[in-house]
């Protein structure tokens, strides 16, 4: 179905979804520059060996970025359950530009997402009951630390997928 309008029908988000799906936006950012900092070649709190164990030089550096810059785009799509470019995708969107996407495939997709991150990304929760030798004492715990956001990550993606299941669900859609 091609729409270039959005559906009026379709009751606003909840201000607490609004402000999750930014927050959902937002948690991957400290663990993003930390990661951005190992590719530009700080040791950024590993030790020398363990930072040359870890191969953020070369391809690994072109890992470690595009794995930033993927979990940012990815973090950012959260919006789009909460904003009006992801009910009418934008123009610029190769082969569904102006087509407003299945709110069920949406649901799917999103709700798969938030089980995945939460399964992947609590393991950051314990960061601190493991041991890490190819890191300082201080760049273990400030690593710790950057990386503590990303549990909340797929908790504030499956609310924010809730609230977006419902407001279709209220509209009929």
């Amino acid at each position: 179905m091609l729409t270039t309008q959005l559906d009026t029908s379709l009751p606003s988000p909840p201000r607490w979804a609004v402000r999750a799906a930014h927050a959902a936006a937002l948690v991957t950012l400290p663990s993003g520059i930390w990661r951005l900092l190992l590719a530009a070649g700080f040791t950024a709190g590993y030790t020398e060996a363990g930072y040359e164990a870890m191969g953020f030089t070369g391809w690994g550096a072109v890992y470690v970025v595009g794995l930033t810059v993927g979990g940012e785009l990815l973090a950012l799509l959260t919006l789009g359950l909460v904003r009006p470019w992801g009910e009418v995708l934008p123009r610029w969107v190769p082969f569904l530009g102006g087509r407003r996407p299945d709110p069920r495939a949406v649901t799917v997709a999103a709700s798969l997402g938030a089980g995945v991150l939460t399964l992947v990304l609590t393991q950051f929760a314990f960061w601190w009951a493991f041991p890490h030798p190819d890191m300082t004492p201080l760049g273990s715990t400030i690593a710790g630390i950057l990386y503590l956001p990303l549990v909340a990550w797929g908790p504030l993606l499956a609310a924010v997928t809730i609230a977006h299941h419902r407001r279709h669900r209220a509209a009929g859609l």
